[in-house]
């Protein structure tokens, strides 16, 4: 039955794993930013980067769904 399911099981824990990541990165980075008193425009920029980050990992895997890899 595992076997039958590899490819799925596979692709669920990547993703799991890729969701986690981009949370502790998000922590981190808000932590540092914290502790440094960065401008509002400063936040908004990193935050705006890491979003595009995980927005590109998201499209990639809305992407892959439609052509069927």
């Amino acid at each position: 039955m595992i076997s039958d399911n590899f490819e799925l099981i596979e692709a669920i824990g990547l993703n799991l794993c890729l969701a986690g990541l981009f949370i502790l990165m998000t922590y981190a980075v808000h932590d540092i930013l914290k502790k440094n008193n960065v401008p509002m425009i400063g936040k908004i920029v990193v935050y705006f980067v890491l979003f595009l980050g995980a927005a590109g990992f998201i499209f990639k895997g809305v992407m892959q769904l439609f052509i069927g890899e």
